[in-house]
C-alpha cells in the first residue's frame, strides 16, 4: 500500500503550473467563442446610437435636440443598469454548479436570447408620440444591456477557468483577446458587404432611400446575430473548464465586500472608471468615416488600420510581458497611447479635415491602435492573477465575482462614456441632423468637424493618462505573484495526489 501511495505521489509530483492542460484546438475555439460574442456586442453600441439618433424616428416631427437628449439619457440609464447586472450575474455565475461548469451554461444558453433582443433593437415602433419613442429606446436598450451582460461577462470569465497553468492561461487569454478584437471589427465588414449587395439588387436610388431608413443596419445586425450563435456553439462544444471551483455559498454582502476590499482587483477595475472618456472616440468614429471618407460603411476602412494596430499591439504586449511585469507593461502602453493620439491631432490640424488628410490619418490610426493591444490583454491577465491571490488568501475561487467586479466598474464607465460620447457629438459639437427621410446625413460646417477631431484624439488622450493612475498601486507582480502561483500549484498537486490515493484504496 505504501508503494502505491509513493507511486501516486511521484506521478503527481509535476506541479500543475508546469503541465499543459488545453488542446491546441481549445485555445482556438476559446478565441472563436469570444470572436462570436464580439461580432455582435462590438457592433451594437455605436450603430445603435446612430440608429436611434439619425434613423429610428426620422420624419416623425421630433425636435433634434429632444432626440439628442433622449439618446444620451438612454445610454446613461442602460450603462448603470449594466453595472448592476454585472454584479448580479457574477454572483449567479459563482452559484452555478453544473456538469458543464459554472460559465459555459451562461454563454451557450444565452446566445439565442441575445441574438433575438439585438435584432429587436433595430425595429423601431411606428409612432409620432415622442413619449412612446423615448420609452421604447430606454426599454429596448436596457433589455439588450442586461442580456448581453449575461453572455459577455461569463465569456470573459472563461479565461480564468481554462487552465490552472498561469503561463498557458495567459497565452490562451492573449490569443482569445486577439480574436475578440478581430470580431469587434467584423460587423463593420458585414455592413460594407450588405450595402454593396443592396446597391446591386435595389439600384443606387432605392438603396439611398433604404439607407435613409436604416435598413442596412437591420440586415447587418441580423447577420451578426446569426454568426454569433454559430461561433458560440463551436466554443460550447469543444471547450472545458479545468480549474475546480469551491462549493461555499456566495452571499451578496460578502460578494460586494470582496469586490471592493481586494486592493489589486479594485485597482484593475478602477482603470476603467478613471479612463472612461477614452472610449468616446468610438461614438464619433462613425461620423469621422462619414465626413472624411464619405460613408458610414467605410468606418471599417477608418478602423481597420487601428484594428491591425491592435492585433500587432497584442503581439507586442505578449513580448513585452516576457521582460516586464503586467504593471509596467500597462503603464508603458498608456504613455505611448496618449502620445500617439496627440500626434494624430497635431498632424490632422496641420493638414486640415479634407481628402488630403485621409492617408496620413489612416497611417497614424495604425500606431494609435497599438495601445489597444494592452487594454485588451493585460487587464484580463491581471484579473486572473487577482483570482489566484483571492484563492490563496481565502480558499475560495470566485471567477464570476472577480470578473463581475471588473465588469461593474466597466459598465459604470461605459454609462459615463455612452452619455459623454453622444453629448459631445450631438450637443457640444453642434451636429446637424438630416431632416430629409431619403438623406441619411446632413452636411456639417468646419467647426463641427474640428470638434469631431478633438473627440477622436485629444479627449481620449487625456483619459488614457488618467487610466493608469490606479495601476501605480497594483502589486500582484514579481516575487509575490511567483510565491502565490507556486503555493496554489503545490496545494492542487497535493489534492490531486490525495484523490488518486483514495481512488486506489477504493479500487482495492
Amino acid at each position: 500500500m505504501a508503494k502505491k501511495k509513493a507511486a501516486v505521489a511521484e506521478a503527481s509530483s509535476a506541479a500543475p503550473a508546469e503541465k499543459k492542460y488545453m488542446k491546441p484546438s481549445e485555445i482556438v475555439t476559446f478565441g472563436i467563442g469570444l470572436f462570436g460574442v464580439a461580432l455582435l456586442t462590438g457592433w451594437m453600441p455605436d450603430y445603435t446610437t446612430t440608429f436611434f439618433a439619425d434613423f429610428a424616428f426620422k420624419g416623425k416631427g421630433f425636435d433634434s435636440s429632444q432626440i439628442a437628449n433622449i439618446v444620451e439619457i438612454t445610454f446613461l440609464i442602460a450603462g448603470f443598469l449594466g453595472a448592476a447586472c454585472e454584479l448580479v450575474i457574477g454572483i449567479l455565475v459563482d452559484r452555478t454548479k453544473t456538469r458543464l461548469g459554472k460559465v459555459k451554461p451562461w454563454i451557450g444558453f444565452g446566445a439565442l436570447p441575445l441574438a433575438i433582443v439585438s435584432m429587436l433593437v433595430f425595429i423601431a415602433p411606428n409612432t409620432t408620440s415622442f413619449g412612446i419613442a423615448s420609452v421604447w429606446m430606454i426599454v429596448i436598450y436596457c433589455l439588450y444591456t442586461a442580456v448581453s451582460c449575461a453572455v459577455e461577462s461569463p465569456a470573459n470569465c472563461f479565461g480564468a477557468l481554462c487552465s490552472p497553468n498561469a503561463s498557458e492561461r495567459s497565452d490562451a487569454i492573449s490569443i482569445a483577446s486577439f480574436l475578440r478584437s478581430v470580431g469587434q471589427s467584423g460587423g463593420q465588414l458585414i455592413i460594407i458587404v450588405v450595402q454593396e449587395l443592396m446597391k446591386l439588387f435595389m439600384g443606387q436610388q432605392q438603396f439611398k432611400n433604404a439607407e435613409g431608413q436604416g435598413l442596412d443596419l437591420i440586415i447587418s445586425t441580423t447577420i451578426c446575430a446569426l454568426g454569433m450563435i454559430i461561433f458560440v456553439m463551436i466554443f460550447f462544444a469543444n471547450n472545458k473548464e479545468r480549474v475546480p471551483y469551491t462549493s461555499e455559498k456566495v452571499s451578496l454582502v460578502e460578494s460586494i465586500k470582496l469586490v471592493f476590499t481586494n486592493k489589486n482587483l479594485l485597482m484593475v477595475s478602477l482603470t476603467k472608471l478613471a479612463g472612461f472618456g477614452r472610449g468616446v472616440y468610438g461614438t464619433v468614429s462613425l461620423y469621422i468615416a462619414i465626413y472624411l471618407l464619405g460613408s458610414k460603411g467605410l468606418k471599417l476602412a477608418l478602423m481597420l488600420p487601428m484594428g491591425i494596430g491592435t492585433a500587432v499591439g497584442m503581439l507586442i504586449v505578449r513580448a513585452v510581458l516576457k521582460k516586464f511585469s503586467t504593471k509596467q507593461t500597462y503603464i508603458i502602453f498608456c504613455c505611448y497611447g496618449a502620445s500617439s493620439l496627440a500626434i494624430l491631432y497635431l498632424v490632422s490640424k496641420a493638414v486640415g479635415f479634407n481628402s488630403s488628410l485621409v492617408i496620413p490619418f489612416l497611417i497614424l490610426n495604425f500606431f494609435c491602435g497599438l495601445q489597444h493591444g494592452n487594454t485588451n490583454v493585460t487587464p484580463n491577465i491581471m484579473i486572473a492573477d487577482c483570482i489566484d491571490e483571492m484563492e490563496y488568501k481565502t480558499g475560495k475561487r470566485q471567477e464570476g465575482l472577480a470578473y463581475a467586479g471588473y465588469g461593474l466598474f466597466s459598465k459604470i464607465a461605459s454609462a459615463f462614456t455612452k452619455f459623454l460620447g453622444p453629448w459631445l457629438v450631438y450637443t457640444w459639437s453642434n451636429y446637424q441632423f438630416s431632416q430629409d427621410p431619403n438623406v441619411a446625413y446632413a452636411a456639417q460646417d468646419d467647426a463641427v468637424l474640428s470638434r469631431f477631431l478633438m473627440i477622436y484624439t485629444i479627449i481620449p488622450a487625456i483619459f488614457v493618462i488618467l487610466q493608469f493612475i490606479p495601476i501605480l498601486f497594483y502589486d500582484m507582480v514579481g516575487e509575490k505573484k511567483e510565491r502565490i502561483t507556486a503555493a496554489l500549484a503545490e496545494k492542487r498537486n497535493a489534492q490531486s495526489g490525495s484523490d488518486d490515493v483514495a481512488a486506489q484504496e477504493i479500487a482495492e
